[in-house]
């Protein structure tokens, strides 16, 4: 028996109405992803469904091997097949996990299949889904139009040449195919690559860094880029001579706790004043601890499924920089996620200290990201947002994903915030003002993302 039906997750009249009459048929703006570029341009097809729904997928991964599962069928060379049939004799046990729903669902929306996923059922679905990825409309592309994509925001270097991005520009594709400038290894002065990184620069002073990464900056621009992204370990604040620091790495030298964050926090001044020349969004990500098993990590290296919540805060560091910025009159739109739940409130509260119009809710808490990208975790920080922000100016959910079937995630937000609305006015907290309940619904949906990123 399969649980996804017309009314999952909507428990009131009110929500009911307001999923099926206003947030279903809204197109989708996925704002922040990891999928392929290049997968995309070229149109990939899938062998089967098992390379579709775990290839790449580390949340399905960490699933499978918390049920005991052997790493051959996981990340190993056994087959896809074979891979499939092992996640399918883990998933009726993850009551409670989000997979569950979201497995479901792509079953549902992209295959037909009404089935629950079982070791009985395993076959059945494997050739069915598989059969349909041959036929035309389950390509790259086709999997992305049949989601209803407006807008998908990729994740790229700053020395990517966006070639494939390019590509998709002038192929007449339906969905526009955007990159997001991520600066991380320009930014992490620690890693040990970072001197052969800097050296494809050619840059030989902070100055020479900063005059090249103005020009990726033009060229991410010309290519329709509206965001960056930067991934913290913790959010840096310290001021002091960074061009120093930058000439002693390249020296050889390591640098201290201290050095480093004089480093990164000027670049992210940096950046900060450069984003708001061109209008560009700056989100930050903080507080994962990654690469926690590290003979797993040397196995298969990273983004595998060994990473983790960090404990320690950063709000203060981040105060320090959200005021530098003010400071110099450069403070970009800017979206803000700890992977720490218990930073929520924290960053909530933090926001409105810096919000200024004309812009509606400039700076946004972040949904909920990675650990968080569930039931729960969805509810608290749409709680959290209407506690101490502006709930209805929220530019809702993205896929942080890189799947091609991860778009019932949006469904899955959809339904969870209407749940959530209707609520508010069965229980009278709000009142049924059907013209508001549409405006707030749609905006949170589909229209305030398109409006914030000028998109």
């Amino acid at each position: 028996m399969n649980i996804i039906c017309d009314d999952f997750l909507l428990k009131t009249k009110t929500a009911k109405h307001l999923y099926h009459d206003y947030a279903k048929d809204l197109p989708i703006i996925d704002y922040h992803c990891h999928l392929d570029p290049k997968q995309i341009a070229e149109d990939h097809r899938f062998a089967d469904l098992g390379e579709l729904l775990l290839g790449g997928d580390h949340y399905k991964w960490r699933a499978m091997r918390s049920f005991g599962i052997d790493e051959k069928f996981i990340t190993g060379d056994a087959s896809y097949k074979e891979k499939f049939e092992a996640f399918a004799s883990m998933i009726p046990y993850a009551i409670g996990n989000p997979l569950y729903h979201w497995t479901h669902l792509e079953l549902a929306r992209y295959f037909g299949i009404e089935k629950s996923l079982t070791p009985k059922t395993c076959d059945k679905i494997f050739d069915k889904a598989t059969a349909l990825l041959q036929t035309p409309g389950y390509s790259a592309k086709g999997l992305i139009e049949r989601s209803n994509v407006e807008v998908v925001c990729t994740t790229d270097d700053p020395l990517d040449s966006l070639e494939y991005h390019k590509i998709l520009a002038k192929s007449g594709f339906s969905t526009k195919v955007l990159p997001t400038f991520r600066p991380d290894r320009v930014t992490n002065i620690r890693k040990e690559d970072f001197c052969s990184y800097i050296e494809k620069t050619g840059a030989h002073s902070l100055t020479e860094l900063k005059t090249y990464l103005v020009g990726r900056l033009d060229h991410f621009a010309a290519c329709g880029c509206r965001l960056a992204d930067h991934g913290l370990t913790k959010v840096p604040f310290a001021i002091g001579d960074a061009d120093k620091v930058f000439s002693d790495v390249l020296n050889g030298k390591t640098p201290t706790e201290e050095e480093a964050e004089i480093f990164e926090t000027d670049l992210l001044l940096f950046f900060a004043k450069e984003y708001v020349k061109r209008d560009f969004c700056m989100q930050i990500h903080y507080g994962a601890t990654r690469n926690n098993n590290q003979p797993a990590y040397r196995a298969l290296g990273p983004d595998t499924g060994y990473d983790a919540i960090g404990s320690s805060s950063s709000i203060e560091s981040l105060s320090k920089l959200l005021n530098a910025m003010e400071e110099a009159n450069s403070l970009p739109k800017t979206i803000l996620y700890s992977l720490n739940p218990g930073d929520t409130f924290l960053l909530g509260a933090l926001m409105g200290c810096f919000q200024k119009g004309p812009q509606k809710s400039k700076l946004q808490l972040g949904s909920g990201w990675w650990f968080s990208d569930q039931k729960d975790g969805m509810e608290a920080q749409l709680r959290t947002l209407g506690n101490l922000g502006i709930l209805g100016a929220f530019v809702g959910m993205l896929t942080d994903s890189r799947s091609f079937v991860s778009y019932p995630r949006h469904e899955y937000f959809r339904r969870i915030f209407c749940a959530l609305i209707g609520d508010f006015v069965e229980d009278g907290l709000y009142p049924n003002d059907e013209e508001m309940l549409e405006n707030i619904v749609k905006g949170v949906c589909y229209e305030n993302a398109k409006r914030y990123f000028n998109f």
